[in-house]
């Protein structure tokens, strides 16, 4: 549990801005551990965000707009834009239309290109978007679709990591695909189906974030054939942009429900 624990704040350390001021051991057994407890990273930070929301919601004078932008700067600050550096990485290589060995190089190069500005403004011009409608009508469900969203793409990032062959082999990804093995992920299902009946006990709405858990598994899918079609495998930035695109393709699906399902 000490290991498990420690994983956890691997974790914090490298995939968030939270302070975290201890030298934790990074030997492959603490590894795994991290790459074990992804999950629950995504779910500590979607209860960051639906407490947040929370709050300003229901406790201040704040206009929706100003609660929408709240939380989805927290999006930003909590992550320190790490996975947000992914995806203008692998949106430079991508729009460059080159062979994956050349796209790859490019992602080494530290500057940002046009694409990759361009593809950042989308990112977080769609995601406010959807994020502001789909919580203009507050209920129950919305907390649990703020919460299972980064849980989902956090899942999703993990078995990426360890299911598909690394591009490079160095960099962040290659160094937790080094310490684990696929067989570690048999943890994941028990969060899903642990998460869903957490939900079925709290919400009626359970169906909605079984659809959210389904969209995410397409979405695995979809990574999983891209990330080897265009870039020939896994690195750090692939992740970042899969969790991401994941996201976005998430919050995409809440805001449709909003308008078609849930009215």
């Amino acid at each position: 549990m000490i290991k498990f624990m420690k994983g956890f704040l691997i974790n914090l350390q490298f995939f968030t801005a939270l302070p975290i001021p201890l030298e934790l051991p990074m030997d492959k057994e603490h590894l795994r551990k991290a790459v074990q407890t992804f999950p629950l990273l995504g779910l500590f930070q979607g209860i960051i965000y639906s407490c947040l929301f929370y709050v300003f919601h229901e406790f201040t004078p704040f206009s929706h707009l100003a609660d929408t932008f709240i939380v989805w700067l927290a999006m930003i600050l909590v992550t320190g834009g790490i996975h947000l550096d992914g995806w203008m990485d692998a949106s430079d290589a991508y729009f460059s239309y080159q062979d994956p060995e050349k796209r790859l190089e490019i992602m080494k190069d530290p500057r940002v290109g046009a694409f990759g500005v361009l593809s950042i403004i989308v990112l977080l011009g769609c995601k406010f978007l959807f994020i502001y409608e789909s919580t203009l009508n507050v209920e129950q469900a919305t907390y649990f679709f703020i919460a299972a969203i980064p849980f989902l793409s956090k899942s999703v990032m993990g078995v990426l990591l360890l299911t598909i062959k690394s591009a490079k082999n160095n960099g962040l990804g290659s160094l937790f695909q080094s310490a684990a093995k696929p067989r570690v992920l048999w943890i994941y299902p028990v969060y899903l189906i642990s998460f869903l009946f957490l939900v079925m006990l709290i919400s009626k709405d359970y169906f909605l974030v079984g659809l959210l858990i389904l969209t995410a598994v397409c979405c695995l899918f979809l990574c999983r054939r891209k990330a080897v079609k265009w870039f020939g495998g896994i690195t750090g930035d692939v992740l970042g942009a899969s969790v991401e695109g994941t996201e976005l393709i998430l919050w995409m699906t809440v805001w449709l429900l909003h308008y078609f399902v849930m009215g």
